[in-house]
Order: C-alpha cells, then sequence, then structure tokens
C-alpha cells in the first residue's frame, strides 16, 4: 500500500513537472515581442526577395515619374 501511495505521488509529481514545462512552452510561444519579432523577420526576408525587390522599386520610379509630370504639366 504504501509502494502504491508513494508511485501515485511520483506520478503527480512528474505530471506537474510536465505541465509546467507545457505551460512555459506556451507562455514563449505566445510572447508578443516574440510573435512581432517573428513577423518583422519574415516580412523583412520576403520585401528583400528579388521579385518583390523590383516591383518594388519599378513601382516607387512610376510613382515618381507620374508625380514630376503632374507638377511639370501644372
Amino acid at each position: 500500500m504504501a509502494d502504491e501511495t508513494q508511485r501515485i505521488e511520483q506520478e503527480i509529481a512528474r505530471a506537474r513537472e510536465e505541465l509546467a514545462t507545457t505551460l512555459d512552452q506556451l507562455a514563449e510561444r505566445a510572447n508578443p515581442q516574440r510573435l512581432a519579432d517573428d513577423f518583422k523577420t519574415k516580412a523583412l526576408t520576403f520585401l528583400a526577395s528579388p521579385p518583390v525587390k523590383f516591383s518594388l522599386i519599378g513601382a516607387g520610379a512610376l510613382t515618381v515619374v507620374i508625380v514630376v509630370r503632374k507638377i511639370v504639366k501644372n
């Protein structure tokens, strides 16, 4: 009987430790600063890819040309 009680207590202690570890992992994954940093890294990687970078450069150049033409016409 005492062995059974001790075994159950050990299982409970082990379950508590596992739960604490899981909660720590969830807290880290849900950290707003970490989520923002991950998003920023992914966004910068996406924007640095050649197709996106050159498309943005082209759109910016086109915008500058349109603005300059409108200024010159007035």
